[in-house]
């Protein structure tokens, strides 16, 4: 007896998006990879850019099952988290939601308040505010990746620690996990005196500059914000002992600043090459 799919399409692949054979990317029916057994497709879309695209794909396969769209892009805010089923395994969410109305952020608008979601097994915490949540928690959020954590499984915070929220006993916490990395934010000028007291307590808890695992998005190319300006903040993010990593401003539409941006973005992008930068600074402090 053949068991009925459901298949999840996607319009384009990232490090995130799951690899079993139950996913398609960017694919129609019809292209290799038609399907008789599918019961279901749900159409997963994370940038709003992609939108377009995602509901052409929609189209497409409702010749073959009943389709669904979903994803951060749509608006809707989500439901619990099933690991594997979005994310790839190892991929993390055990809660949703932010306290904080960042102009540029959709995530307060579409999830709203902070929700605790089930502590699942994974060590990628994507979180959109973890610090957030309860004590509880947070506790319990480290106990799984204690257990979780392997040689081949290191813990990592891409999905970001707020620094204006960090305690001691974060840091304590933090600790007993050492994470590969974990990832702060810079994009306004309210985000660094947060940063460099984040940055003091983490130096002092015996990370180093170079070790790379203090890393920190940094946004650039919003509205009136300039070249000079976003190298000033890149500069004080690894003086504060982070990594940077530049993340480029889009809006709803999908478009991208000049040239000139871009290429800013693609230079604070590489690791190499802020290693580099990073290590001259770390020199001469």
């Amino acid at each position: 007896m053949t068991t009925e799919r459901t298949l999840r399409v996607f319009p384009r692949r990232t490090r995130a998006t799951p690899d079993d054979d139950c996913v398609r990317i960017n694919n129609e029916p019809g292209l290799g990879i038609y399907d008789t057994n599918v019961c279901a497709v749900h159409v997963s879309v994370t940038f709003s850019w992609d939108l377009p695209r995602a509901y052409q794909l929609a189209r497409a396969w409702e010749r073959i099952a009943p389709v669904t769209i979903g994803g951060p892009a749509t608006g809707t805010a989500g439901g619990g988290f099933v690991p594997g089923q979005y994310l790839k395994t190892g991929y993390v969410i055990t809660s949703r939601g932010c306290p904080n109305k960042c102009w540029f952020c959709d995530v307060w608008k579409r999830e709203g308040p902070v929700r605790e979601l089930s502590v699942c097994d994974g060590w990628n915490v994507l979180d959109d505010n973890l610090l957030a949540c309860s004590d509880s928690h947070i506790h319990n959020v480290f106990a799984m990746l204690r257990r979780v954590r392997s040689s081949t499984q290191q813990v990592q915070f891409t999905g970001g620690l707020e620094a204006a929220r960090l305690k001691p006993w974060h840091v304590d916490e933090l600790l007993t996990v050492n994470p590969l990395q974990m990832f702060f934010a810079y994009d306004t000028e309210d985000d660094l005196e947060p940063l460099q007291i984040a940055g003091r307590m983490l130096l002092d808890a015996g990370w180093n500059r170079r070790s790379r695992t203090l890393r920190c998005y940094n946004l650039v190319g919003y509205p009136k914000d300039t070249i000079s300006a976003a190298e000033q903040r890149i500069h004080r993010t690894m003086v504060a002992g982070f990594m940077p990593m530049a993340m480029l401003y889009r809006d709803h539409s999908g478009d991208v600043p000049d040239v000139e941006w871009r290429q800013f973005q693609r230079m604070w992008a590489r690791p190499i090459i802020i290693a580099r930068h990073m290590d001259a600074v770390s020199s001469k402090l």
